[in-house]
């Protein structure tokens, strides 16, 4: 399918839509009402929450940490010794351009990277340490480092499980290695079912979460910079829309090398200028930064002036990592299941990196940022607590941060629709047709959640999206034995100087 033909069939598909949208239709509270039902139900079923003091705890996010802490014990802190010869393989290192394979090891962890780092980098950690003070930090930290063991569990599982294409093109992650994983311990049926659930909950994560709520972000923050309600896009989020539809379906359409090549230049410019921005701003207050930190380790056992105390800050800096970073969620194996390697482990080893720079680093610079600036007290939240932190020192930067915003926003989406895609394909077959359908629809639902308030909708997407912690978590505790027999047996080959360095 051509860009042409993909822009028309999107106008085509959407002009009675959005010809209603302008008349009144009322088509935005037609879709909620018909959603919340369902929506509210499985909300309730997937963050069930428990409550602890005066703060609930969601028992999704004990199911990650839980994960995330056997997976640490089990591989002996794997993400503290491994890290030097992760760098090493990101560098390209020990890369045979003959492995099988379609991406670099950098292009699959840009392309994992983008998936998860936006507006929760951003909005979410501002929300996590409005509620749960500097403190949060601390647990967000800690949280982070752990996730970096399910990474490296998930991924090594996501390329030994892979499939390979006739074409030449790979398909892998977790309903694969659910499948095929299971089969080899003599659970094939059990195997199937859990890759079954794990596929349909990924394919609504990509197309809310990963698309429309994205798309609906990057429209808000246009408006909001370009003169808020009375903006000429404040109306004309569809317009908007049809352009990343676009843009979108440029990329999407190449399949993952095209992804992989826009990733791995959109990841690190985006990064280095927020990093870069916050860094700017730490050193402007660098008589505070020590505070800074003495606020975040106190407040991390004192919980002073939280709602919860210690375990406030702790439930809080947690959530915020476990929504962040998606270790134990599985999405990230299916990217790094396409990397160019003969030795499943090495990719373990990349992927490890993800949550360090996105949790450790990425949202660690936002909540430095909020507490040094002085605003975690201001009363706002969100991206405009962020906004107003950043803007201390730059009061230009909310522009900035918009263009951060719709960067992250289209980078999750192009990354999120090959999530989505493998999925579907692996429901209903390897064909052009499945693919060709699939890449249509999610384009269309760039333009509709751009233009639309779907609250109950994004609910609904993000209960999907960790869901699909549920049958990856049990999988990664049924198959941890195996990763175990790959890495001891990739550490004998690197001894022994049978796996070489090409560079």
């Amino acid at each position: 399918m051509s860009i042409f033909k993909l822009g028309a069939a999107i106008v085509a598909a959407l002009t009675p839509a959005l010809a209603l949208a302008q008349e009144g239709g009322g088509i935005d509270a037609a879709i909620n009402a018909a959603v919340a039902p369902v929506s509210n139900f499985i909300v309730s079923i997937i963050f069930y929450s428990v409550q602890i003091g005066e703060v609930s705890f969601p028992l999704i996010v004990g199911w990650l940490i839980t994960a995330a802490a056997v997976c640490s014990i089990y591989f002996g802190f794997i993400q503290f010794r491994g890290v030097k010869h992760s760098l090493d393989l990101v560098r390209g290192r020990y890369a045979d351009p003959n492995d099988a394979g379609e991406v670099s090891h950098f292009q699959a962890l840009t392309t994992a990277l983008s998936a998860t780092v936006g507006l929760g980098n951003i909005a979410g950690v501002a929300v996590a340490v409005s509620i749960g003070g500097a403190g949060a930090t601390f647990w967000m930290i800690l949280a982070g480092l752990l996730g970096m063991a399910s990474k490296f569990t998930e991924c090594t599982l996501g390329v030994k499980f892979r499939r390979e294409n006739a074409d030449g093109t790979i398909s892998g992650g977790p309903m694969y290695y659910l499948s095929r994983g299971f089969a080899d311990l003599g659970k094939p049926g059990l195997g199937r079912a859990l890759a079954a659930i794990f596929s349909v909950c990924c394919i609504g994560g990509a197309i809310g979460g990963g698309n429309m709520f994205q798309a609906n972000q990057a429209a808000q923050q246009i408006a909001n910079v370009t003169g808020g309600a009375e903006s000429f896009f404040a109306d004309k989020g569809w317009l908007i829309g049809l352009v990343l539809a676009v843009v979108v379906g440029m990329v999407i359409i190449g399949g993952l090398k095209s992804i992989a090549h826009v990733t791995e230049k959109i990841v690190p410019f985006m990064a280095a200028i927020y990093v870069g921005a916050g860094i700017v701003i730490m050193i402007s207050n660098y008589d505070k930064i020590g505070w800074a930190f003495g606020q975040i380790v106190s407040g991390a056992f004192t919980g002073e002036g939280v709602a919860g105390g210690v375990l406030g800050a702790l439930i809080q800096g947690f959530k915020r990592a476990a929504f962040s970073n998606e270790a134990g969620i599985g999405s990230a194996a299916i990217a790094h299941s396409a990397v160019r390697t003969k030795e499943p482990v090495t990719e373990g080893f990349v992927a490890l990196l993800e949550p360090f720079i996105d949790t450790v680093v990425i949202c660690t610079m936002t909540a430095v940022v909020i507490v040094v600036s002085g605003t975690l007290d201001s009363g706002l939240t969100g991206v405009e607590l962020t906004s107003a932190a950043f803007a201390t020192a730059f009061p230009w930067f909310p522009v900035v941060l918009a263009v951060a915003v719709v960067l992250f926003a289209f980078s999750t989406m192009i990354s999120w629709s090959y999530y989505g895609l493998k999925a579907t394909t692996y429901l209903f077959g390897e064909n052009k047709t499945v693919e060709n359908i699939y890449k249509l629809f999610f384009c269309i639902c760039v333009v509709i959640g751009a233009s639309m308030s779907l609250g109950p909708v994004i609910d609904f997407s993000d209960s999907m999206i960790f869901a699909m912690a549920i049958p990856n978590v049990i999988g990664l505790y049924l198959l941890m034995p195996v990763v175990k027999r790959e890495l001891a047996q990739y550490q004998a080959k690197l001894a022994s100087g049978e796996i070489k360095r090409f560079h």
